[in-house]
């Protein structure tokens, strides 16, 4: 066991390499990522963290596939995605990524059940039937199938987001704020829920949050400021990464 779990932390799931980012040109461009390099190991919980404007959501937004690096690569196991064409990166982020957002993205038209399955069924494929019965248990909405987004209550709506992630057994899931939308009880059961995925389901997770609370649950917390990676926690607690957020701010 202790050799799988050395093997496994070593196999990047997604990765960037002199990653740089600008927005716009001349005077007014913005360098939101600088040269960062960072790897996000398979079969982890790894949260991104850094002050406002730090470059966080960029870094998971260009390793993701979601936006494009201005010179680095970014790779998703060993593929680079700087190499390809919009319909091959389309395929790649539907069928070895997944994605949770602050918002949810639910179907309001659809149920649970439907709205687990959607990408699945937008790729035309039935699925491993019995991974998205262990993922309903794992998220606990098995007495939730038939319900529609608007008789459930924020906290079990991000769970269906999560499940849904995880349902095409992807490479790496990307969490956007995942609890920016809820109470700390809800937070904190979602927060639960994705480290419950990782040791269960052997997948990996990259989450970006400003809560200390969050990045706790976390197996590594990565800090970048002002587009650059400074630091990466292991075991983190909150108290040591609210100390470590701290160290950001500007005195008055």
């Amino acid at each position: 066991m202790t050799t799988t779990t050395a093997t496994t932390a070593t196999r990047p799931a997604a990765r960037v390499v002199d990653a740089v980012k600008v927005y716009g040109g001349g005077d007014t461009a913005v360098r939101a990522l600088d040269g960062v390099t960072v790897s996000f190991p398979a079969g982890r919980f790894t949260a991104i963290m850094g002050p406002s404007g730090s470059g966080k959501s960029t870094l998971m937004h260009c390793a993701a596939g979601l936006d494009t690096l201005t010179s680095g690569t970014a790779r998703i196991g060993d593929t680079d995605l700087g190499g390809l064409d919009d319909r091959r990166l389309t395929l790649l982020r539907r069928d070895r990524v997944g994605f949770v957002f602050q918002a949810y993205n639910l179907v309001p038209t659809l149920t649970v059940a439907e709205n687990i399955r959607l990408p699945l069924d937008l790729a035309g494929g039935r699925g491993d039937q019995e991974w998205i019965d262990a993922l309903i248990d794992v998220v606990g909405l098995r007495d939730r199938l038939h319900h529609r987004p608007a008789e459930l209550s924020g906290g079990q709506q991000q769970r269906v987001a999560v499940a849904r992630a995880f349902a095409g057994r992807p490479d790496v899931v990307f969490a956007d704020e995942p609890t920016g939308n809820l109470d700390s009880r809800s937070g904190e059961e979602v927060l639960g829920l994705l480290g419950r995925a990782v040791r269960r389901t052997r997948r990996t997770v990259v989450m970006v949050t400003h809560d200390p609370v969050a990045a706790a649950h976390a197996d590594e917390v990565v800090f970048l400021a002002d587009g650059r990676l400074v630091d990466r926690m292991e075991s983190p607690t909150a108290d040591r990464v609210l100390d470590r957020m701290k160290a950001f701010e500007v005195p008055s």
